[in-house]
C-alpha cells in the first residue's frame, strides 16, 4: 500500500479542512434561518461546511449548543450598531436632529429582514431553549435600550432634555419609531412592509411626540 502523498511542507494530503471557526457559525446561522431549527440537522451543517460530523460535534456537542453559539454570535455582531448615532446625539447641537438620525438607524436595523428573521427564529425556540432567548433579549434589546437611556440621562443632566426616568423614556422612544411597523411585519411574516416615506413620517412624528413630552 502506497504511503499517503505529502505536501511540500511535509503534511499529508487529504480531504480539505472545510469551514470551521467563525465561518462555521455563520454557515450554521444560514441553515437555521433557511430551514428553521427543527429541520436543520447536524449532518446537514457538517456536509455544508465540508467537515466530518465528529469535527462538528467536537466543537458543538449538540444542535442546541450550535444554535446557542449562532444566537450569541449574532448578538455580538450587532451590539454596537447604534453607538455612532448615540455618540452623535450627545455632541449634536440640535437634539431634534440627533433624535431623527437615531430614529432612522433604529428603523433600518430593527425592521431589516435579517433581524426580523433572527427574532422569529429565537422566539420559535423560546419554550425549548429559554436561556438562549433570555440571553438574546438581555444582550441585544435590553442592552441597546440601556445605552439609549444612558445617553438620554446625559442630555437631561446637561439641561437639554427634561427626563425624570431615562429608562422609561428610552423604551418610549424606541416604540414610537418602530412599534407600529414592527407589529405589522411580525404579524404578516414580513409581507406588510411600509414604504420608506411612511417610515420617515413615523420617525418624524415619533420624535416630535417624544420632544413634546421631554423637550426643554
Amino acid at each position: 500500500m502506497a504511503a499517503p502523498e505529502r505536501s511540500p511542507t511535509g503534511r499529508k494530503r487529504g480531504r480539505p479542512s472545510g469551514t470551521v471557526g467563525p465561518e462555521l457559525v455563520t454557515l450554521a446561522r444560514d441553515q437555521f434561518l433557511e430551514h428553521g431549527f427543527r429541520r436543520t440537522t447536524m449532518d446537514a451543517v457538517a456536509a455544508k461546511a465540508g467537515i466530518s460530523k465528529q469535527t462538528l460535534y467536537a466543537a458543538y456537542p449538540s444542535k442546541d449548543a450550535l444554535f446557542a453559539a449562532v444566537v450569541q454570535d449574532w448578538v455580538d455582531r450587532g451590539r454596537s450598531a447604534t453607538a455612532p448615532q448615540l455618540a452623535a446625539l450627545l455632541t449634536d447641537g440640535d437634539v431634534e436632529h440627533g433624535l431623527r438620525a437615531l430614529a432612522a438607524t433604529l428603523q433600518a436595523g430593527i425592521l431589516s429582514e435579517p433581524v426580523l428573521a433572527m427574532r422569529a427564529l429565537v422566539a420559535a425556540q423560546a419554550d425549548t431553549l429559554p436561556a438562549v432567548a433570555a440571553d438574546y433579549v438581555s444582550r441585544s434589546w435590553e442592552r441597546n435600550t440601556q445605552n439609549l437611556a444612558d445617553a438620554l440621562a446625559t442630555l437631561a443632566e446637561q439641561g437639554r432634555l427634561a427626563i425624570p426616568d431615562a429608562a422609561v423614556a428610552a423604551e418610549q422612544f424606541v416604540w414610537l419609531v418602530v412599534g407600529a411597523p414592527l407589529n405589522r411585519l411580525e404579524l404578516t411574516a414580513g409581507r406588510d412592509r411600509l414604504s420608506d416615506d411612511r417610515l420617515a413620517q413615523l420617525a418624524e412624528e415619533g420624535v416630535r411626540t417624544f420632544l413634546s413630552r421631554y423637550g426643554r
